[in-house]
């Protein structure tokens, strides 16, 4: 399967979506069972009491208790709109936060951050300058505090259909800055598995979106695959990914190599293919990488993929670096359920 495909499907009647590109699964998004919260949710919520020492405030929220990072100019009792910002634990609120986005394919509205801009994947001058002027009438009247960001995806489509997109989401965010009286409310459901792969797989644009293929193409034996810790990597070697309660440990094996250049081959191999599994698991948290041995000279090397690694990723990520033990520790933001909790 060459190319980059996205496969529409579901999961055990759940809905589920697939990013392969070149045979390979790159992304992968299921609806968890239940009524779960869903990262992007907006609601209507209740401040209650700050937290100290922990610089938030609990907000209340529908049939349950959110947890804002956030103090400053907020009263118990208050009346406030946040928006959920990743999965919520068991047992605890679910992470909200107040600064809003309001997403869709080719646009994102930003209240309280103003200003007109153009994704800088989008290099040509010209495209750039043409998209600009239709932000522009696009966003002509919105309040002063309004902003805008033009997507990737923007650069490809037509004049109108990025027209008619903000138009939709701008209506939206201003129908939902306008709700604020009232109880504790759910105002914006989350992007489900379909929705969000309709709207963030769109740059580059698919080579082809098939509905139902999971079975047809392996997606449902590359799921199957990230059950197991053991991650096969090039020239034998291999790596264990382990989530435990506190962070993640991953540990690096040269396998048969033994010549003296495996260790570097395989801690290569293994850091450029280290984000694309975190995604796939729906792993975060803070995580310790055990690289296999080699001299301290090789690091500098390993460094630069690393950081080349995760430089795309969509998830906020933190490189720490080296330990005194030699081990490599980086946090990812939890942005979605592990995939051992979507599918136990």
């Amino acid at each position: 399967m060459k190319g980059r495909v996205v496969l529409i499907d579901e999961i055990a009647g759940r809905a589920a979506a697939a990013l392969v590109v070149d045979g390979q699964l790159e992304d992968l998004l299921i609806d968890p069972e239940g009524d779960v919260i869903l990262p992007g949710a907006i609601f209507r919520a209740v401040a209650d009491r700050p937290v100290k020492g922990q610089g938030g405030i609990f907000v209340k929220l529908p049939g349950g208790s959110g947890f804002l990072r956030q103090i400053s100019g907020i009263a118990p009792g208050q009346r406030l709109l946040v928006q959920v910002t990743g999965p919520t634990e068991a047992g605890k609120a679910v992470p909200v936060t107040a600064r809003l986005l309001f997403k869709s394919r080719h646009a994102i509205i930003t209240p309280g951050a103003p200003g007109l801009n153009v994704s800088r994947r989008i290099r040509d001058e010209e495209v750039r300058a043409d998209l600009s002027a239709l932000a522009a009438e696009a966003m002509a009247g919105a309040a002063e505090d309004m902003g805008l960001i033009l997507r990737s995806a923007s650069a490809e489509a037509e004049a109108e259909e990025v027209m008619d997109d903000i138009t939709a989401v701008r209506t939206l965010a201003e129908a939902v800055l306008a709700d604020l009286d009232g109880p504790p409310e759910l105002l914006v459901d989350g992007p489900g598995a379909h929705e969000a792969a309709w709207r963030d797989w769109a740059d580059p644009a698919p080579d082809e979106v098939v509905e139902g293929g999971f079975a047809d193409h392996g997606v449902l034996e590359m799921i199957d695959a990230l059950r197991a810790p053991r991650v096969g990597l090039a020239g034998g070697g291999h790596m264990m990914i382990e989530p435990t309660r506190a962070l993640v440990a991953v540990d690096v094996n040269t396998g048969p190599d033994t010549s003296p250049a495996a260790s570097l081959k395989v801690n290569i191999a293994a850091a450029r293919d280290l984000p694309r599994q975190l995604r796939l698991r729906g792993l975060g948290g803070q995580i310790v990488v055990d690289f296999a041995p080699l001299p301290k000279k090789d690091r500098a090397i390993l460094d630069q993929v690393i950081r080349a690694a995760f430089k795309h990723e969509a998830a906020e990520t933190n490189l720490a670096g080296w330990t005194a033990l030699g081990l490599f520790e980086l946090t990812r933001k939890r942005d979605r359920l592990p995939l051992a909790e979507v599918m136990p």
